[in-house]
């Protein structure tokens, strides 16, 4: 059995976009997912599966569970030692020990091309930084989230591919349950 991390796009916001975590443990459950285990009410979920390969995983997900929600959204899929080298690769040490409310992961459904990071860069007009690995941005909003240009309408944009973000202390509770 492979442990997966699982995260749903853009829930629980608002209006049309709730989504509840029982239901989803339920459905999961019900598709043959082990260990369902859910984190907040914002859409994450760890859960171990006889599949392997998290493309599959998340292919299958977006297709037959994220229809019944109820909400427009979409699953990220993350191998558990995938999102442990998410957390090891974090270029931001200081900021996640000092301000990990502010530091954000943004999971990405593709890899960006290597010019869409400087791309990104240029398009920043605050004090906001980045850093991209893989298919993962990691940004730092030193004056918040809610105010900053720096959405997720643009950084989506610059890369040329869909994202969900979650902020440190959540990817290190997910780090947590995946590893203990």
């Amino acid at each position: 059995m492979t442990t997966f991390v699982a995260l749903l796009r853009a829930v629980n916001l608002g209006g049309d976009t709730q989504v509840s975590m029982d239901e989803l443990r339920d459905r999961l459950t019900r598709a043959g997912l082990q260990g369902v285990r859910t984190l907040l009410q914002s859409g994450n979920v760890v859960f171990r599966a006889p599949e392997r390969d998290p493309v599959r995983v998340e292919r299958t997900l977006n297709s037959t569970i994220a229809p019944g929600l109820g909400a427009r959204t979409e699953f990220f899929v993350r191998t558990a030692p995938e999102w442990r080298a998410i957390v090891a690769r974090n270029p931001f040490h200081e900021e996640a020990e000092t301000d990990p409310g502010h530091l954000l992961v943004t999971v990405l459904k593709d890899a960006p091309r290597p010019e869409a990071w400087g791309a990104l860069e240029r398009a920043i007009v605050g004090r906001e930084r980045v850093r991209g690995s893989g298919r993962e941005a990691y940004v730092f909003y030193p004056d918040g989230v809610g105010r900053s240009k720096l959405t997720a309408k643009l950084l989506e944009k610059q890369l040329a591919t869909s994202g969900t973000s979650r902020n440190w202390n959540t990817v290190r509770k997910l780090e947590a349950i995946v590893s203990g």
